[in-house]
């Protein structure tokens, strides 16, 4: 399995003033002696996770592949970014539109309140089989409560109350809340969403496990690599080792030197709701008490037509990470042009 790598080469400045201080953050993060450390479940999850965990999560997607052609997500931020960026990373951008396609197509409702978006989802679905994963701990967030209720009420028009039961699933509290009470009165089938792990760190929990696992892909293999990323980044890992701690070195020292604003930049499409997913973490987690990184995140090199000339040429307060995924699989040879009207004769090969 290839692992994920943190490139340093083009960082100038000294490090070694925060070795120290970076691990002993890690360290309290580890015996949760920090502010928060009622939602520090994220941290030992991926090695937590169970075989009986994992297959209900398949199990129940399975059923949902079976029976629906499309599946909406129905979530708002951390009840929606995780998966759906793992989902658009992995899977082949014009899916969608194969006939010959194995798996359901994923759909998003809940993450706003836009009623166009809405309405015309409603009317592609009036005709089609499709389920309902309800992401929501309380089940009265606006945005997801509007969406769950418009699609409920379309799906039980299309297969009664019975069908639409077989076909929803909710992904809520373990005892309370509105969802949770729906979920019982109904029927429906349900997952936990754990108390210690915030909505933005929720992606290996069934909030992203199972619409990760009904688009196909395998969730042992996700699980497996994040269980090896804990593994790499526990306490006691020393700090040439850790990318974590490097990554956090480097980000404090950029933003004690003044460099305020973070952007995350990629040069692949896919890649862009990593971005999306990526301001969330950090922002969520930063931005307090007067003080955090800002996060923006480009698409390159669309954005480069955009964004580049603030990039470049904007005020200093900005540092750039880069992203990249190799897909030796997806190479392209450009061809010669005998009349190179373009004079990209350059780039053939």
């Amino acid at each position: 399995m290839e692992r994920i790598q943190l490139d340093l080469s083009k960082v100038t400045l000294s490090l070694s003033s925060y070795h120290e201080e970076a691990e002993k953050c890690n360290a309290m993060l580890d015996n949760g002696t920090g502010k928060g450390n009622d939602f520090l479940g994220w941290i030992h999850l991926p090695s937590s996770i169970s075989e009986k965990d994992l297959a209900a999560i398949e199990s129940v997607a399975a059923t949902l592949r079976e029976q629906c052609d499309y599946v909406v997500n129905v979530g708002i931020g951390g009840s929606y970014l995780g998966a759906r960026a793992v989902v658009d990373a992995l899977q082949n951008g014009f899916d969608a539109y194969r006939s010959d396609r194995k798996n359901p197509v994923l759909l998003y409702a809940g993450n706003h309140i836009g009623e166009d978006y809405l309405y015309e989802m409603l009317d592609f679905l009036r005709d089609k089989s499709f389920g309902i994963i309800n992401i929501s701990k309380s089940g009265t967030t606006t945005e997801p409560a509007i969406a769950f209720r418009l699609l409920k009420d379309l799906l039980e028009s299309r297969v009664g109350r019975e069908g639409a039961k077989e076909r929803i699933v909710a992904v809520t509290d373990a005892a309370k809340g509105a969802l949770r009470r729906l979920a019982d009165e109904e029927g429906y089938k349900t997952f936990v969403i754990p108390d210690n792990v915030g909505g933005r760190f929720s992606v290996l929990t069934p909030v992203g496990l199972l619409p990760i696992a009904v688009a196909g892909f395998n969730i042992r293999e996700l699980v497996r690599g994040a269980a090896d990323m804990e593994a790499m980044t526990a306490v006691g890992v020393a700090f040439a080792e850790n990318l974590a701690l490097q990554y956090a070195a480097v980000r404090n020292a950029l933003y004690r030197q003044g460099k305020k604003i973070e952007i995350l930049a990629n040069f692949h499409p896919k890649m862009h709701n990593i971005g999306e997913w990526w301001k969330q973490l950090f922002g969520e987690s930063e931005g307090k008490e007067g003080k955090g990184i800002f996060t923006a995140a480009v698409d390159l090199t669309t954005d480069l037509h955009s964004m580049g000339q603030w990039i470049q040429e904007g005020e200093r307060t900005i540092f750039e990470t880069v992203i990249s995924i190799a897909r030796p699989d997806h190479c392209l040879t450009i061809p010669s042009d005998d009349k190179d009207l373009d004079g990209l004769n350059f780039l053939a090969g």
